[in-house]
Order: C-alpha cells, then sequence, then structure tokens
C-alpha cells in the first residue's frame, strides 16, 4: 500500500516530464497516434491551489471519444491503480478513437488521505456537479468537466470504490434517463457486456435546470452514454477490484470497437433496481453480521446500534428483500448516515 502510493506520488511530482498544455489544444491535435499528458490547474479566491492530470490517447484511427474518471473521492484506491496500470497497457498503436483519462480527480483529496471531500474548501467533488467557474476550487473542478470534458465524450464512465468504512460488492450502473432512450441503450449494453455479475440501473427524473451533483449524472443529464462502476472496499487495495476494473473497461473499449482486449460479458448476469436506504436515527456504534451480497428478506433485523457505553438504542429492519449493494463496516455513525443499500432483483 505505501509503496503503490509512493509511486502515484512520484509520478505526480515529475511536473517537468508533464505538459502544461491546454487540453483544447492536446484534443484538438490532429497528429494519430498520439499520448500526451497534461495538468490543469485551478485556485481560488481565498488562493486555494489544486490540479487536475488529464491523459489523452488518441489511436491511430478516428473513432469515438472514451472519457474514463478515477479518484472523484481520495480514498477509494482500485479504481486509482486500476487506471494507472490501464495508463501504461493501452497502445495507441492498436487504439481506434480517443480515450481520455482523468486518473485521480481529487488530487487533493488523494494526497491529503481525505475520503470525500477536498481539504482546501471542504467540498464533495461528487455532490459539485455543474460545478462554477467563480466557485472553489472543487467546483471551479466540476465546471472545468461540465464545460470541457463531457461535451466531447461519446462515452463518460466515473469509477468508484467503497471508501475506508464501506464494504460493499462490484457492480456496474446506469441511469435509465427516459429523456435519451438510445444513450440509455447504450450503457445498459456497455454495462451488460463489462464483465460485472451486478448491473444495476437508477431512475432518473431530474429537469435539465435542477443540478446533477453526481458527475456520471451530469453525463447522463447532458445526453451522453454514461455509467459507473464500483469495485472495491474499505479503502484498500484488493488485486481482484483492480482487475475487474480493468476488464470492464476493456470489455467496453472491445464493444465499441476501439480496442481489441476484452473477455465478453460475465456468463452470470444479476440485474438489480429498486434501491433502498437504511439511514441511521441515532449516533453510536453499528452492529451487523451482514455483509455486502447477503439478502435480507423485509423485516429481518439487519443491526442495531450502541452508546458509547455499549447499550442498545435501537435495532434496524430491512424496510425492503433484496442484496444488500453497501454497509457500513466500521462501528462509528452519526445521524443520517446511510446504513446500507438494499436492491431488488429485476
Amino acid at each position: 500500500m505505501c509503496r503503490t502510493l509512493f509511486t502515484l506520488f512520484i509520478f505526480f511530482s515529475l511536473s517537468s516530464a508533464i505538459a502544461q498544455n491546454s487540453f483544447q489544444d492536446v484534443f484538438s491535435n490532429t497528429t494519430r497516434p498520439l499520448k500526451e499528458n497534461i495538468r490543469i490547474t485551478f485556485q481560488d479566491a481565498r488562493n486555494n491551489k489544486t490540479f487536475l492530470p488529464i491523459s489523452v490517447l488518441k489511436g491511430k484511427n478516428e473513432g469515438p471519444v472514451f472519457t474514463i474518471v478515477a479518484g472523484v473521492h481520495g480514498f477509494e484506491y482500485p479504481p486509482i491503480v486500476g487506471v494507472q496500470e490501464l495508463l501504461n497497457e493501452i497502445d495507441v498503436d492498436k487504439l481506434n478513437g480517443t480515450v481520455i483519462i482523468i486518473p485521480i480527480a481529487n488530487t487533493s483529496s488523494f494526497f491529503s488521505r481525505t475520503s470525500i471531500v477536498n481539504p482546501h474548501d471542504q467540498v464533495n467533488l461528487n455532490g459539485a456537479f455543474p460545478g462554477k467557474s467563480t466557485g472553489s476550487v472543487t467546483q471551479k473542478i466540476a465546471d472545468f468537466m461540465t464545460t470541457t470534458i463531457i461535451p466531447v465524450s461519446d462515452v463518460f464512465i466515473d469509477i468508484h470504490g467503497g471508501g475506508v468504512n464501506e464494504d460493499l460488492i462490484p457492480f456496474a450502473l446506469f441511469y435509465d434517463n427516459p429523456n435519451y432512450p438510445e444513450q440509455t441503450k447504450k450503457a445498459r449494453e456497455l454495462t451488460e457486456n463489462s464483465g460485472f455479475e451486478y448491473i444495476v440501473s437508477y431512475p432518473f427524473s431530474l429537469r435539465d435546470d435542477e443540478p446533477a451533483k453526481y458527475v456520471f449524472k451530469q453525463a447522463s443529464q447532458d445526453g451522453k452514454i454514461a455509467l459507473s462502476f464500483e469495485s472495491g472496499k474499505l479503502g484498500n487495495v484488493q488485486e481482484d477490484a483492480v482487475r475487474l476494473i480493468k476488464n470492464g473497461v476493456y470489455n467496453m473499449l472491445d464493444l465499441m470497437d476501439m480496442y481489441d482486449n476484452g473477455t465478453g460479458p460475465n456468463a452470470n448476469l444479476v440485474q438489480l433496481n429498486n434501491q433502498t436506504y437504511l439511514s441511521a436515527t441515532e449516533a453510536g456504534l453499528f452492529y451487523s453480521d451482514l455483509n455486502a451480497g447477503d439478502t435480507v428478506k423485509e423485516g429481518d433485523v439487519v443491526g442495531y446500534i450502541t452508546n458509547e457505553f455499549g447499550e442498545k438504542l435501537k435495532e434496524y429492519k430491512a424496510h425492503t428483500s433484496g442484496i444488500i449493494l453497501y454497509k457500513i463496516s466500521t462501528p462509528p455513525v452519526n445521524i443520517d448516515d446511510t446504513l446500507m443499500c438494499i436492491s431488488k432483483r429485476l
């Protein structure tokens, strides 16, 4: 773990080897094949500074633009490590189209080891979209991605994993957006061919004038083929989670006729929807014998909360039957924390 973080730190410290060109200059470059790494810097009115690393990989032939984002939350390591490996493995001579990779979207969170928010402005990037060009550094990053990266993307994938307190099963997900039926159909097809066993559809009811908050929801709202992976848990780097992420990307690139390195869909797809969230109504210590992936029935006791003296405050029961997608797996909880998410089979 320490070696991985040190390697990533060295990668981003070698500024002399990374071009400071604007994204527009690199993206519009007609040279093919091409691989170029750039940094976009941001500074807000309070003199907070940060940067966004971007890699642009252009294949020999024209084709779709496939954007990959990792590290929106700095403590979700398997997506970040998986994308690092993809950067080293993808051969632009064998690539059709363009792959845009943002290997760590929230570098300030990553290097300070803060799990959710940017420590400079205490803003969660995955709640800041569409962003604000005159806002804090995190809002500026969200605005840049909304106005510059998403518009040029045909496919937009946001890769996440479980944070330091979160147990989850790996799954691929998309928004069932009725406003863009063709894009939704393609997003479903890509997730079903990603190699993930669990495929989750989320409802989409946002109006065009409502803030999307989440990055790949912004892409869906803007009419892109938008999807996401969740792989990895508890703030660690699991090799299986990294492999699953990489395999998922390769499978989708293969389906898009962009890169020939896929293994095909999972033979045992499980379709899930209708997520139900169980939230804490007390602060205290949460106990549960269940794990992500377990099946529960409506009315089952799924855990309980005690106070700091070990006195039980409340038992929690499942509001619906289904599979636990993810749950809190460390004791401390606060009021309104999501204790677990339960999803129904289609």
